[in-house]
């Protein structure tokens, strides 16, 4: 059986009637959309920026390795370790790589699909149905009833016409959903390296207090010593003797602690930087560096573009946004094309013959009429994803810039505090080089001389605190500012279209 005739005597015909049942069918399609909402707002570029009375920190957008600026060779080896090395880089690169493959999964499923056909089908013919006349053996007709072994072999085809976008709005959704992803493979950057800084400075800052708590045990071991000797001459009364005891066993408790605080961290950036039981070097003790960094003159929209976790948030805003478009071509009639060329026969021993040739030119054309609501709410479901979507990105940049904020304004506080702290400090050390002074004239023994340090000691224990926390802040306004990230394209961060 041929049945490409009709499609060979009427080519010019058929195409004038599907391209007028199409201008119909298309202009119905319209009124299928019974409510064409707006899009939420997105958030205003007054917004994006510091309060005018904000008094902070000068200083640049942070460079891409942002952390080399403390010039710790040992913390450049573990921050770029943790980038190669770490499972949470893994993660975050085998997300980009299943959303590659899932955009290049749906841009394939858009074009010409073509493939080879072939099948045997061992039928009976029934005497009552559509092939009656097949179930009897009449040579004059060429049936032989009313069983045919009917054997089929080609080249099958199909192509989705996309005139109304459909194809390519879920093609840019696949790709706004990579952006996304590598976006936040970016952040996980970002967040991972400032951890390590965070990890390797809290060790260097408990290194520097575990110092002092064993200058301030020595000397309390001194004072230990000396009430004994006094005690054993009844000089002093026991409780004098157990008093200093029970202050330096305070401060060995100290050291305990600073010691398992070191282990613990230690720990940490084993995991961070992915290295084995044997895999990381003991950190080496090394002086906390002044703290760097300030927030820059202007923000605006060039924080959005250089937050990595805000562009990731864009690129799903926008995919949502082609999602609508997609959405709404659904209404609107589909067309596509199918087609065969190869070999048809009912006689399996005919099938190679010349006129065995068939080809089948199937063009076609749906739209939905009723539908009991289903395209208006699939729509709707997928203006309100959006919708939430951009509500929560208006909700990031805000928070962005009060992360900002609230870092300058920890960081300028911090800045006043040292100037403080080197106040006291330099009043507990002036008493204590007082008492050592006196000692050495011989108007303090020994033991009070050295008690005399133990204010200094404190005093210097604050400052290595705030110390401490300065670069946590320094390091924590690298990370709210991007780390050095820019958008490809240098993008601002205004979504580009709406619905």
């Amino acid at each position: 059986m041929h049945t490409r005739a009709p499609y060979r005597l009427f080519p010019t015909r058929l195409a004038a009637i599907a391209a007028a049942v199409s201008l119909l069918l298309s202009g119905a399609g319209c009124a299928l959309i019974r409510e064409e909402k707006a899009p939420a707002a997105q958030i205003s570029a007054e917004q994006v920026r510091l309060a005018q009375d904000s008094q902070l920190p000068q200083g640049d957008w942070p460079s891409t390795e942002w952390w080399k600026a403390y010039a710790d060779d040992r913390l450049d080896a573990l921050v770029a370790r943790a980038l190669q090395d770490s499972p949470t880089m893994a993660v975050a690169q085998a997300r980009v790589e299943a959303s590659r493959a899932q955009a290049k999964l749906v841009d394939a499923s858009t074009g010409l699909l073509v493939g080879l056909s072939a099948s045997v089908n061992r039928q009976r013919v029934s005497e009552n149905g559509f092939l009656g006349p097949f179930a009897h053996t009449n040579p004059q007709i060429g049936t032989t009833g009313p069983w045919y072994t009917e054997g089929t072999i080609g080249l099958v085809a199909g192509y989705s016409v996309d005139l109304w976008g459909k194809n390519r709005a879920r093609v840019n959704a696949a790709l706004g959903v990579t952006r996304a992803s590598q976006a936040e493979a970016a952040q996980a950057a970002l967040v991972l390296s400032s951890q390590v800084v965070h990890a390797y400075y809290d060790i260097q800052t408990t290194y520097a207090l575990h110092d002092l708590l064993v200058k301030a045990r020595d000397i309390r071991q001194e004072q230990v010593q000396a009430s004994q000797t006094r005690a054993a001459r009844g000089l002093v009364a026991r409780t004098q003797v157990e008093s200093a005891e029970a202050q330096r066993l305070q401060l060995d408790q100290q050291i305990r602690s600073t010691q398992a605080r070191i282990r613990t961290l230690h720990e940490m950036l084993r995991l961070l930087t992915g290295a084995g039981p044997d895999g990381l070097p003991a950190i080496a003790p090394r002086p906390l560096p002044d703290s760097v960094g300030g927030v820059p003159p202007t923000l605006g929209y060039e924080l959005l573009a250089r937050r990595p976790d805000l562009q990731a948030m864009r690129w799903y805003v926008q995919a949502s946004m082609d999602q609508i478009d997609a959405a709404k071509a659904e209404f609107y009639p589909s067309f596509d094309i199918r087609a065969f060329i190869g070999l048809d026969s009912i006689h399996l021993s005919d099938l190679l013959r010349k006129s065995s040739r068939q080809i089948n030119l199937i063009p076609g054309l749906s739209l939905p009429i009723l539908d009991s609501g289903r395209l208006n709410a699939n729509l709707a479901a997928t203006r309100s994803q959006s919708d939430l979507m951009i509500a929560q990105y208006n909700e990031a940049v805000l928070k962005a810039v009060r992360e900002v904020a609230q870092a300058g304004i920890e960081l300028d506080d911090l800045g006043e505090q040292q100037a403080m702290q080197a106040g006291k400090l330099k009043t507990a050390t002036f008493a204590s080089d007082s008492a050592t002074a006196h000692y050495r004239r011989g108007l303090l023994d020994k033991v009070t001389a050295r008690e005399a340090m133990l204010p200094v000691l404190t005093e210097q224990s604050q400052a290595v605190e705030i110390r401490s926390r300065q670069i946590h802040a320094a390091v924590t306004l690298a990370t709210v500012l991007g780390g050095g990230y820019v958008a490809e394209g240098g993008g601002k961060g205004q979504l580009a279209k709406t619905q």
